[in-house]
């Protein structure tokens, strides 16, 4: 008995120590602002404001450039993973001048913000609710209607956060994954960790430790309860999160009221430094869906093809 009880305490340490190590390695790394917006000649405001948990957020509000006091739309920006809203000092100065406000945060335990444990994309999409929740009390008279674009685990974020909020009319995502535990287990699989038992544990401690279940805000089955106008945006070429998730993603879609769009010259990060985005998202948030799918028919732009890969609910 007590060698059976020996062996079960020591199975049960060695388990939960190789989850502890899995968990280190999604422990993001915080990285400071190295640029502002000032730096590009943009006026903006350093703000912060409350979230989730008692934490509080680090933005930047960005007033649009405009002559008239009428109201404007208002952008919240959503980065990725281990980055800031300095990831959208490229397109910040286009959105700014095609008549924006823009709102860009740092998510918990990036940046600024205040540190709230490990980073979860159901703490990105709280965090982007909060951001519109600040926005319409301190400037709502200003604001004309709401918009977002998320990067990564900010698109995920980006379109969990659409289907839970009526206020958002037209969303960007860029690079979204379908399903946290496929985008999880595809990094372990390249490191040849087993899923069962080690992932199937750490996706159980995952699961408990944000009170839902992986399947349940996986974007894949959130999607189609979106009503606003949503724009998918995938690299070609990105092996961090290949296009197949966005191919996944347009087929569990409403059609109606969802477009995808590959980007050829693409991979992950870069697809914010390339040409067409610019255009290509002011002309979604100013005339919607409909310029883009004629721009598309057209042939201005890639279309997505058929989906090449499909993937089953995440073995729970």
């Amino acid at each position: 008995m007590v060698t059976v009880f020996g062996i079960g305490v020591g199975v049960t340490l060695f388990l939960g120590l190789t989850i502890f190590f899995l968990l280190r390695g999604f422990r993001n790394p915080v990285r400071p602002h190295q640029q502002f917006p000032a730096h590009l000649g943009i006026p903006f405001q350093e703000v912060r404001f409350p979230t989730a948990h008692g934490r509080q957020l680090y933005g930047w509000w960005i007033p649009a450039e405009k002559e008239d006091p009428s109201p404007a739309p208002l952008l919240i920006l959503v980065h990725g993973w281990g980055q800031n809203a300095g990831l959208w000092l490229p397109l910040i100065p286009y959105l700014h001048q095609a008549g924006f406000h823009l709102l860009a945060f740092d998510s918990r335990s990036h940046g600024n913000s205040d540190a709230d444990g490990y980073s979860t994309m159901v703490k990105f999409a709280e965090d982007a609710q909060a951001a519109i929740r600040f926005a319409r009390s301190q400037f709502g008279e200003r604001i004309q209607w709401v918009g977002m674009m998320g990067f990564s685990i900010g698109a995920a974020a980006t379109i969990l956060a659409t289907s839970r909020e009526p206020e958002i009319r037209r969303a960007v995502a860029i690079g979204a994954f379908s399903h946290p535990g496929h985008i999880m287990r595809q990094g372990f699989e390249e490191k040849h960790i087993p899923y069962f038992p080690l992932v199937w544990l750490l996706f159980k401690y995952i699961e408990w430790r944000i009170g839902a279940r992986l399947d349940d805000i996986a974007p894949m089955n959130n999607i189609a309860k979106i009503r606003a106008e949503l724009l998918l945006i995938h690299g070609a070429h990105d092996r961090v999160v290949p296009p197949e998730h966005s191919r996944i993603l347009i087929q569990r879609a409403n059609p109606e009221n969802t477009h995808f769009i590959l980007i050829n010259d693409c991979q992950h990060s870069n697809c914010l430094q390339t040409e067409v985005l610019p255009p290509l998202v002011i002309d979604f948030f100013q005339n919607g869906l409909q310029k883009i799918k004629a721009m598309d028919k057209a042939g201005s732009l890639d279309p997505a093809r058929p989906v090449e890969k499909n993937w089953e609910s995440n073995e729970q």
